[in-house]
């Protein structure tokens, strides 16, 4: 996901030292806003130099436009403060917005440079703005007499989230604590954007180089001339270069047959940051978790974790605990029940009287599919013929989005892309009329960040007049020339997942920019996204894609069968190694600054033992010095959101199939009562009202055989 809003105004230094600057070459592609339909970015025209100049305008335009506001002599109205203030910024959101976008999947040695000179100047002219006394006093006047301004509820809401956003941005703070703010707000953004690039960087430079080809035995033959093909370019010649993805377990580790080979790669992908040299990230994160801890002591909280769930559903670390501590047990029981029939295989496959090897994390993904082949006499490597990139995007996505709304998309060539892999789709309403523009980036890249995001070019706004622009990036192996893009079941959930993220940008349907999509709390945002992966295994939906890429033929029934009866198959590690990672990024995040540790590895160890999640076999899904998530600034405390949002989307889930399931009604309810309203409201009323009720727990812990 983009940057929310409120930290793309943040752009600059010191409002008073733009004041003079130059104002902007109208040559600059960013001067005005794009011709192209609903903003969309000339990117065709749009250069590395482009970007300084544009973000030193829009941040003087926004000073400038603040500074007016804040200073107006009248007195303040909805109008003067809150609507103005929502209209300000637009040169600086739309340089923002390409930059971002192009940071995270096509960067290049000057965007990161100049990132990484931006990221303290964002946060000083964030501190600016939201550190404004006579501003602030502007809006806490309106927030004191919200109830009698005769507003609808949205412009209410607003007003009460301008207010709240200001006082967790330190608006009441006395002046030398608002300027310990700003130091602790600029230094935070320079490690977070060092710690991001680092994170990319390292993933190039721990690429697994291999000398022989029969270390690669048990890979296809496609994947193993594409390693070649990968070492001739980094100037291996004769050698194998298989690059690293940003999960702690590697894909190829499911193929391998030398076990040696395995040990060597998820030994390459688990030190990744914490290796020494110039991408280690072990100091980054000590640094970052204190400095989070001191800021969030400095606004009055306990530690970053109580300041950031403050502002989330989930409300304060109690509630978090508790659900990361009940699914624990059970996640680790199953975990080593599935272990032991890995163990058994082993030990089969060693000969009587001899014993294997006992199981280790590398052996998990090998051994588990041989397990899975012998419960289910199915392998998973018989499903990617029948998962083809464009039968899944059409026939599969883009189909449940047609019977839930009606909607329609058709791939256009006439706007430009970043690169030649980039596909862009129209989205049309049933009645034909133009909904949205939809942008997809599906391929893995070097200078593309790892994982899957949804993000806005253009967000949708009734008072700006804007329709959304939205992007979805994969990281999806490019398949040699000629060769079909097929893909694994966990990759059809990703496409299904991210595309589910851009339901809430397109049917956004709000006045104001700040409610705008996927405006809403963290713990929330990933409820469109995993209801939408319920489709992927719909019995309509998967008969409609999944069909072999070479003959059309259907997937077989038998075949179906026994992809439906192993659905659960592997969920003790899925959530065990998913639990880990959100109990490191809590553990982190909940500490005090005067209790943060020296070494990050025995933190790990120690954190992951006392929560019960210490079993070898099953890593966690992210450590540390790779946890994107956690420490380049998105989901700091936030990782527990994607289990906290399960509970709701599986709940959710179960209300589709009470009431049919993929009909047209059910997808209407779902789109005017989630989808279009953002964050124009609460979100848990917002749930309640569209369930009927709160949600419970039973569907979650039935998805994943834990109850």
């Amino acid at each position: 996901m983009n940057r929310p809003r409120m930290l793309l105004i943040a752009a600059s230094v010191a409002m008073a030292n733009l004041a003079h600057a130059a104002p902007l070459d109208a040559a600059n592609p960013f001067a005005k806003p794009s011709t192209l339909q609903y903003g969309y970015p000339a990117f065709d025209k749009i250069r590395n130099e482009h970007f300084a100049p544009a973000f030193e305008a829009g941040m003087r335009e926004q000073a400038a436009e603040v500074e007016a506001i804040a200073n107006n002599k009248a007195a303040p109205t909805f109008e003067n403060t809150i609507v103005a203030m929502e209209r300000s910024g637009r040169l600086l959101n739309r340089v923002s917005t390409v930059f971002g976008t192009l940071v995270g999947s096509y960067t290049n040695d000057s965007l990161q440079a100049l990132d990484k000179e931006l990221a303290p100047k964002l946060a000083a002219h964030g501190d600016a703005i939201r550190l404004n006394p006579k501003l602030f006093q502007r809006i806490q006047a309106l927030y004191a007499k919200r109830d009698r301004l005769g507003l609808d509820a949205e412009s209410t809401y607003l007003i009460e989230r301008y207010h709240k956003d200001f006082v967790r941005a330190g608006a009441k703070l006395s002046s030398a604590d608002k300027q310990k703010l700003r130091e602790y707000n600029s230094k935070l953004a320079a490690l977070q954007t060092q710690f991001s690039q680092n994170v990319l960087k390292e993933v190039n430079a721990s690429a697994f180089v291999v000398d022989t080809r029969e270390e690669l035995a048990g890979l296809p033959e496609s994947a193993i001339v594409a390693a070649s093909a990968e070492a001739r370019k980094r100037g291996l010649d004769g050698k194998f270069v298989i690059p690293v993805v940003n999960t702690t377990q590697q894909g190829p580790l499911s193929q391998l047959t030398v076990r040696g080979t395995r040990e060597k790669l998820l030994s390459i992908s688990t030190v990744r940051g914490s290796r020494g040299g110039e991408f280690d990230n072990r100091d980054i994160v000590l640094q970052l978790a204190r400095l989070r801890a001191e800021r969030a002591e400095l606004l009055g909280y306990g530690s970053h974790a109580a300041y950031s769930l403050e502002d989330q559903t989930a409300k304060d670390t109690t509630a978090v605990n508790k659900l990361l501590s009940e699914l624990a047990v059970p996640a680790v029981r199953n975990a080593r029940k599935e272990a032991a029939e890995i163990q058994q295989m082993i030990d089969a496959e060693a000969g009587p009287n001899q014993g294997g090897f006992k199981v280790a994390a590398h052996d998990w993904n090998y051994y588990s599919d041989k397990v899975r082949a012998a419960k289910y006499a199915f392998d998973v490597n018989q499903l990617k013929p029948y998962f083809e990139l464009d039968r899944v995007l059409n026939d599969g996505a883009f189909f449940a989005a047609n019977k839930l709304w009606g909607i329609t998309f058709k791939q256009r060539k006439d706007l430009p892309t970043y690169d030649a892999d980039v596909r862009v789709y129209d989205v049309f309403e049933e009645n034909g009329a133009h909904l949205a523009i939809f942008v997809l980036d599906p391929y893995a890249r070097p200078n593309k960040r790892g994982g899957a995001w949804m993000g806005a070019l253009v967000s949708q706004s009734t008072l700006l007049g804007n329709k959304p622009v939205i992007t979805n990036n994969l990281n999806l192996a490019k398949p040699a020339p000629g060769e079909p893009t097929l893909l694994t079941w966990d990759e059809v959930r990703t496409t299904f997942h991210e595309f589910g993220h851009g339901t809430h940008g397109w049917f956004s349907k709000v006045k104001y920019p700040r409610f705008s999509g996927t405006s809403v709390p963290r713990d929330y945002v990933e409820l469109p996204s995993q209801v939408y992966e319920m489709w992927m295994a719909w019995p309509e939906v998967l008969s409609n894609y999944a069909k072999h890429y070479q003959t059309g033929a259907p997937m077989p029934k038998e075949l179906l069968d026994k992809l439906r009866a192993s659905q659960k198959f592997n969920e003790g590690y899925r959530t065990t190694e998913y639990l880990a990672a959100a109990v490191l990024d809590q553990r982190w995040h909940q500490l005090g600054s005067k209790a943060i540790p020296g070494n990050v590895k025995s933190f790990e160890e120690q954190a992951l033992k006392e929560a019960g999640l210490d079993f070898a076999p099953v890593p966690p899904r992210y450590s540390s010095t790779y946890f994107s998530h956690a420490f380049s600034g998105g989901y700091s405390a936030g990782y527990y959101s994607y289990l906290w949002a399960e509970r709701l989307d599986a709940d959710a889930g179960e209300w589709f199939k009470e009431n049919g399931g993929l009909q047209r009604k059910n997808g209407e309810r779902f789109r005017q009562m989630v989808l279009s309203k953002g964050g124009t409201m609460d979100a848990v009323q917002m749930y309640r009202d569209f369930r009927g009720r709160d949600p419970v727990i039973e569907p979650l812990l039935e998805r994943r055989g834990l109850n």
